[in-house]
Formats: structure tokens, C-alpha cells, sequence
């Protein structure tokens, strides 16, 4: 507490945003005046606050969460302390980790769930290493959910219409977008690194350096959160939903994954450069349990539109060198950057638990020694469909996974499940303009 103290002293704090991230990876907590923040014994939120749905509701079966709504105990990460730049008064962000009467890391917390998945590489003496690239659009303000999305005006005064893949122009079309983005993320110590075009309409993608995975979960959750506010600021939005667009493609959070010992070294290739047998244990942990684990790179109805009807999205658990049309790629690399990609998850996911079960996979493999199958040449999207289909469908799996359920914990799993089955159920009671067009009087 005391770097937090002179942190915000030295800064001149007059206010402090508590941050919790939530099951959706949306920023939950208090805002307090830093003069009470800093004398506050203990800051108290209820754990109920991760058994809520995106649309505020609670889960039917609510049997893991204690209905008398206890208190967990809010313990601020002094690595996470960053000025919030478009605020009008000097205000302060911490990110908080939460905790029970027992002193132990609340189980349902996602930052807790990627903590202790960490803690078990830890025990074998990996390190792993991470780089997201998370995908976005931007769109026009949008107020009539019923009314599908557009792409936003640029400085030419027209809509962006035709794909622009890697065009620069057309990022330039919102310089003063990014140009913001830029000097909020420089103000956050983010390190965002590579921005580019992608090919849908106004789609953009934002590459993060390389780093420990829990400081890169941390990132993307900062980061998404000061896409949205940028956008806000020039009438338009940010949006991370998988599939916004009926004729774009979708956007994903591609998670690079390597492996290294106490001294640097890395663990995924061997002295000659080939692959080493741990690594192609990590992959085939990923190849077994993915379908498992998809329900977390996965996790909303919308999600799976970007994985059966979206452009580059994988449709199995193939693997291959430098092949963008695998979900799992092996990208051409010097020994010491040896990595896989984890092509799965939508830019949707909770960057948490996307990494933390994208890593429980490859412990799984790593430890049970597991071998993958052969590296896929070619063409994937003509090999079958491989994955779960539905919410439901990868809830389902995930139910019965013990191994996954072990590592995660099982009431995390079964807190989770029961608020995404929640959050189905209501998707469920739309009736959607596609039955009242087609439905209504033809059958």
C-alpha cells in the first residue's frame, strides 16, 4: 500500500477508480475520493457481483454463491495503479483482486481463476508468455438495437464500404480516433505496440507486446475499456462483439502462447531449432480440450456466428505451420520465439479466462503427455466441423470435462455455466425480425 500511497500523492489523486474485472470482462468496483481511499480499512464488494448476466439478470440455480451475499475483501495490485487520461480532475485506476473471510482468492473471480492457473505452471517451473491481438470495429452510434450496424464516417465524409485489408488510408481515414487511442494507452503505461486494418468495414486491430500472462489480461481489459470511452468521444463506438455485421467478418482475440524456464529459456523448441516434445505435448492439450473450453473463447449466442459464418474464423482443431486457416498456427519463428497462436477466441471473450483456460489446455497436454496429431497442410476450412455449435452445446462439454473442472475449479465452472445458461435462456425469448419476416404468414 505504501507504493499505491506515494503513487497517488505524488500524482495529485483526487479520486480513485476501483476496478473488479466481471465474468463478461467489464470493469465493476467503486469510485472514491483518494483522501477516504487511502484511509479506508478495507474496501468490500458482495461476491454476487460474478453471478450476474451481461443483461443484469441472476441464474436460476444459484446453489454455489451464498444467498446471504457475503462480502469479499478488495486488495488493490500496486503493478496495476494508471492515471484514467480523459478524466477532467487527476483521477486514479487499480485494478483489485478480491478475497474471502478465509484470506484465500475468491474462486469465481476471473482474475483469480488466471492467478491460479499460473501458480500451477509456476509449480513446474514454466513460465509462459503471451501476446493477444484483439480485433474491433468501429461503427456509427447506434440508439435502435433493432437496426443493423454501420460503418462510421471517415474524414472523407463517406462510409467505408469496400474491404481495406492492412490499408493505410484507410486507418488514416480516422486519424483522430487513434491518434486519442494512442496518447490514453502512452498515459496507461499499455503496451499496445502494432495497428492495422482488417478486412471488414472500419475493422481494426490492435497487436500488445509480448509479457507475463496476467499483465497482458490486464492490458486488453484496460485496453478495451479505453477503446470504448476514445470512440464515445467522437460520436462514435467501439465494439468487441464477435459477429457485429451480418456481411463482415468477425473479430478475434488471437492469443500467441510460448513457454520458458527460470532463465529465459524457451521451453516450446530444442537446441537445433525443431520442435520440442513439450511443445507438441502443449498442442495436442489444446487440440483435446478446446471443444471444452470453447464455452470461455466462445462465450456469448453471438460468438458462434463468428465461428461458423465469419471469414477466417477456424471450424477445427487442426494445427499447421504458418496456416491462417488453423486454429491452432505455428508462426514462422527463430527457436527462441516459438509460439502457437490460439486463433479460437472472439474479441468477446474475457481476456482472463480466455487465457487461462487457453493455458490450462496446454498444461493438460504437457502433463499427461499427450501426442497431436499430424501438423495439417492445406486448406482447413474443407476438413469437417469440429467444434461445439452453440452456447449450449459448449456448456455442455465443459460440464463434463473433470480435467478442465479441476484446474479451474469446479464451483467456478459451475457458476459459470449457470449464468451462461442464464444468459441463453433470455437470448432464447427474442423472437428475432428474421421469424417475423419469413414466419409470420407463411406458415
Amino acid at each position: 500500500m505504501d507504493h499505491i500511497r506515494k503513487w497517488i500523492t505524488d500524482h495529485k489523486i483526487t479520486e480513485v477508480e476501483c476496478l473488479i474485472p466481471d465474468m463478461t470482462g467489464n470493469a465493476r468496483g467503486k469510485i472514491i475520493p483518494a483522501r477516504k481511499y487511502l484511509h479506508e480499512q478495507g474496501l468490500r464488494l458482495p461476491e454476487s457481483i460474478f453471478f450476474q448476466t451481461v443483461t443484469g439478470e441472476w441464474p436460476d440455480d444459484d446453489s454455489m454463491v451464498d444467498p446471504t451475499e457475503q462480502d469479499m475483501q478488495l486488495e488493490p495490485d500496486p503493478a496495476t495503479i494508471r492515471l484514467v487520461p480523459w478524466t477532467k480532475e487527476p483521477t486514479a485506476q487499480v485494478i483489485h483482486d478480491c478475497y474471502n473471510h478465509h484470506n484465500q482468492l475468491v474462486d469465481i473471480a476471473p482474475r483469480s481463476v488466471l492467478k491460479n492457473v499460473l501458480k500451477l505452471y509456476a509449480e513446474k517451473g514454466w513460465f509462459a508468455q503471451v501476446a493477444p491481438e484483439v480485433e474491433f470495429f468501429l461503427v456509427k452510434r447506434n440508439l435502435d438495437w433493432d437496426y443493423p450496424l454501420e460503418p462510421p464516417i471517415g474524414r472523407n465524409g463517406r462510409p467505408e464500404t469496400a474491404r481495406q485489408s492492412f490499408s493505410i488510408d484507410a486507418v488514416n481515414e480516422f486519424d483522430p480516433i487513434f491518434e486519442d487511442m494512442y496518447d490514453y494507452c502512452d498515459a496507461q503505461q499499455l503496451d499496445v505496440d502494432t495497428l492495422i486494418h482488417e478486412s471488414g468495414a472500419a475493422q481494426m486491430e490492435i497487436n500488445f507486446l509480448h509479457g507475463e500472462p496476467l499483465s497482458r489480461a490486464d492490458q486488453v481489459f484496460l485496453f478495451k475499456r479505453t477503446m470504448r470511452e476514445t470512440a464515445h468521444r467522437h460520436d462514435v463506438y467501439a465494439t468487441f462483439m464477435a459477429k457485429p455485421m451480418e456481411q463482415e467478418p468477425g473479430s478475434a482475440m488471437h492469443i500467441h502462447q510460448s513457454l520458458t524456464d527460470e532463465h529465459g529459456r524457451n521451453l516450446f523448441s530444442l537446441d537445433d531449432g525443431s520442435n520440442s516434445p513439450l511443445f507438441l505435448n502443449y498442442i495436442a492439450g489444446m487440440q483435446k480440450y478446446t471443444p471444452a473450453g470453447l464455452a470461455f473463447f466462445a462465450p456469448n449466442v453471438n460468438s458462434y456466428r463468428r465461428l461458423m459464418l465469419g471469414d477466417a474464423a477456424p471450424t477445427n482443431v487442426e494445427w499447421g505451420l504458418d496456416n491462417r486457416t488453423v486454429g491452432l498456427r505455428v508462426p514462422y519463428s527463430e527457436p527462441a520465439a516459438r509460439r502457437v497462436e490460439n486463433r479460437y477466441a472472439g474479441s468477446d471473450a474475457n481476456p482472463y479466462l480466455a487465457m487461462a483456460v487457453s493455458l490450462a489446455c496446454g498444461y493438460l497436454g504437457m502433463t499427461q503427455q499427450l501426442t497431436p496429431t499430424a501438423m495439417y497442410v492445406g486448406d482447413a476450412t474443407q476438413a469437417p466441423y469440429s467444434l461445439p455449435r452453440t452456447v449450449e452445446d459448449s456448456l455442455q462439454l465443459l460440464e463434463q470435462s473433470d480435467d478442465l473442472r479441476a484446474i479451474l475449479g469446479d464451483r467456478f465452472v459451475s457458476a459459470y455455466v449457470a449464468l451462461k445458461r442464464k444468459e441463453y435462456q433470455t437470448f432464447f425469448q427474442v423472437i428475432s425480425s428474421w421469424e417475423r419476416e419469413f414466419l409470420l404468414l407463411n406458415v
